[in-house]
């Protein structure tokens, strides 16, 4: 198989903002909110085309996420927009009791997750959020991994009747996705195959595990990447496959290690397919203030920290 090579550096809200403003242009029933984070959502696009499909609610969130629960029962496909942090645990409440209790047919799209927000620091840094919005029965929950495939995943999400989490990023980060792929929920994407172990990657986490597999292989390491851009509904399928295969599994997440993407798999293995297993995530701990390229090697999600994890469970094989 051919190294999978970046085309392009763009931010994930970047995809976000692309593909609203696309879905936005062939669907008259999209419509937009905002809590007063246009510019950093990347929503002007989307203003410019159909300034009568879009509300500002400003600084308002849990009031954004009620009047989305309202125009969903109207039929219309409400997209609401803020930074991870305020999409979920600011309006947890409001997101139970009148989106998913009912599922309502509600887009919560939120930028800015996890330490690659960088400056900001640790307030609104979210490390929990996946784990928070996949306990909700029927909530589906998606973090893709560069601009083209936030920009497909924006667009197909208003094709799936339900609630959606789309959790996206702030920096420019590495795109190396097909620009003119079909995003397909639930269906994980085998990006490289190897013989020695699995590695599980979401989001930002999939560049670098695809760093991390080079070097691995410069020291004859067979590694297979599996990028689950999906986490709820999770691929089995493709993660039994794969860990059949090879017998030892490694995630990769820009998340808490506790409920997220690396849980998720633990729980299907220990259920069908027991194996050594390492987890690449935050370990129990908040961010803080820094640049996100030196935030990530300092809280253990580096390309390097990738490296050590296959290393580790490879001596548990």
């Amino acid at each position: 198989m051919s190294e999978i090579t970046a085309y392009d550096k763009k931010a994930t809200r970047d995809g976000f903002g692309a593909g609203l403003a696309e879905i936005g242009a062939s669907n008259p029933d999209v419509v937009a909110l905002c809590a007063d984070l246009v510019g950093s959502l990347k929503m002007q696009q989307f203003i410019k085309q159909s300034p009568e499909r879009f509300f500002q609610v400003g600084i308002a969130e849990a009031n954004m996420m009620g009047i989305a629960a309202g125009l969903a029962t109207a039929g219309k496909i409400p997209y609401t927009g803020t930074f991870a942090n305020f999409s979920t645990g600011r309006v947890y409440d409001q997101i139970r009791q009148s989106i998913a209790y009912s599922h309502k047919n509600v887009k919560i799209c939120a930028s800015h997750a996890g330490l690659t927000l960088g400056e900001d620091g640790a307030t609104h840094q979210i490390l929990e959020d996946v784990g928070m919005m996949k306990m909700l029965p029927g909530m589906t929950v998606i973090n893709p991994c560069d601009y083209a495939q936030t920009k497909a995943a924006t667009i197909a999400i208003a094709e799936h009747h339900g609630p959606v989490y789309l959790r996206f990023g702030r920096p420019g980060w590495p795109v190396f996705t097909p620009a003119d792929q079909k995003f397909e929920i639930g269906k994980a994407l085998h990006l490289q195959s190897g013989s020695d172990v699995s590695i599980f990657a979401t989001g930002h986490l999939v560049w670098n595990s695809i760093e991390a597999a080079k070097i691995l292989a410069s020291e004859g390491i067979s590694v297979e990447i599996i990028n689950i851009h999906t986490i709820k509904p999770l691929d089995e399928e493709a993660v039994l496959d794969s860990v059949s295969k090879t017998g030892a599994v490694v995630s990769a997440e820009e998340h808490q290690r506790h409920g997220g993407l690396g849980d998720s798999i633990a729980q299907l293995l220990m259920r069908k397919m027991p194996v050594p297993m390492e987890y690449v995530a935050v370990n129990d701990s908040f961010g803080e203030s820094g640049k996100p390229a030196q935030l990530l090697d300092k809280y253990g999600l580096g390309v390097n920290d990738v490296v050590t994890a296959v290393k580790n469970v490879l001596k548990r094989k």
